[in-house]
């Protein structure tokens, strides 16, 4: 699709640069705030040590360049070395990462570092598990807009090194149109004028409202919350005669309450995207430390 940045976007894993050193120069300042007190205090200021990231669990490992900027802005001269690649699949008590420089600089940037890592980790692991979970149907695994504040940037990067796609990232990407924008208007008999260059969705909770959506043609309908067998029906009706003369056809798209139970019916059933909240509002953290050497 060639509309919305990342609405299910093909491009490889990338972190734009400039939004990547703002989320990390906050995230420094939240923990460090006016400076790491205990560290300046026990720690002599030229002391130079060894380190290492060691994963304790086993995960797809994403963060890096994450990791690596975290320390360039604490301390240039700090070296980084990943011994993984994002993408990359790592054994529990495997070492990811050396690092060597001033013990003042590393420990201050310890905590970020790690917090980043384990929770992009989480991400790409998780949605490298949906991914093979669907195995060999072609429906797209997509994330939502269901992201930590502030850190949505990065959540998308990692689903995407998981082998996932992006949804939109933002508001502002493409037109969808959810159960409450309905209620407020109180239905429609039209689609809303689309700006060139963008996509439309339209969101239907039961197949009354799917057949609706389906006669204005949009891009995409999503089938929230839907029972399995009328998302079979529904992917029925798209396919038949009567709608495949759509160019391009509508896609559909299985959104709500998506799990590991049931998440491969849903691939079988035709649907073209899945979308899963959990991939990034309820991951649990991978399990990593920074031990010096």
């Amino acid at each position: 699709m060639d509309s919305g940045k990342y609405f299910l976007s093909e491009k490889e894993p990338a972190l734009d640069p400039v939004k990547l050193e703002s989320i990390i120069r906050h995230a420094l300042i939240e923990d460090i705030g006016k400076g790491d007190i205990t560290t300046s205090l026990t720690i002599p200021k030229n002391k130079e040590v060894k380190a290492a990231i060691l994963n304790k669990e086993n995960c797809i490992v994403c963060g890096m360049p994450a990791a690596l900027k975290v320390f360039e802005l604490i301390d240039p001269e700090i070296k980084f070395a990943p011994c993984v690649k994002d993408g990359q699949a790592a054994k529990k008590g495997k070492i990811i990462a050396k690092i060597s420089g001033k013990a003042r600089s590393i420990l201050s940037a310890e905590r970020v570092a790690l917090n980043l890592l384990s929770m992009l980790s989480a991400v790409a692991t998780k949605t490298r598990e949906y991914v093979r979970h669907i195995e060999p149907y072609k429906t797209k695994i997509t994330d939502t807009r269901k992201t930590m504040p502030g850190l949505r940037e990065l959540q998308k990067y990692a689903v995407r090194v998981g082998g996932g796609y992006n949804h939109r990232m933002g508001l502002d990407e493409m037109i969808l149109i959810k159960d409450n924008h309905l209620k407020v208007t109180e239905g429609y008999t039209k689609l809303p004028s689309v700006p060139k260059g963008f996509k439309i969705e339209v969101e239907a909770q039961n197949l009354d409202e799917f057949k609706h959506a389906l006669y204005f043609k949009p891009d995409v309908i999503m089938l929230d919350n839907m029972e399995l067998e009328d998302i079979k029906r529904a992917v029925k009706i798209r396919n038949s005669t009567k709608f495949t003369g759509h160019h391009p056809p509508t896609k559909l798209e299985a959104s709500g309450g998506v799990d590991f139970k049931n998440v491969r019916k849903l691939a079988a059933s035709g649907v073209d995207i899945i979308s899963i909240g959990a991939l990034t509002h309820s991951v649990k953290a991978i399990d990593m430390s920074l031990e010096v050497l």
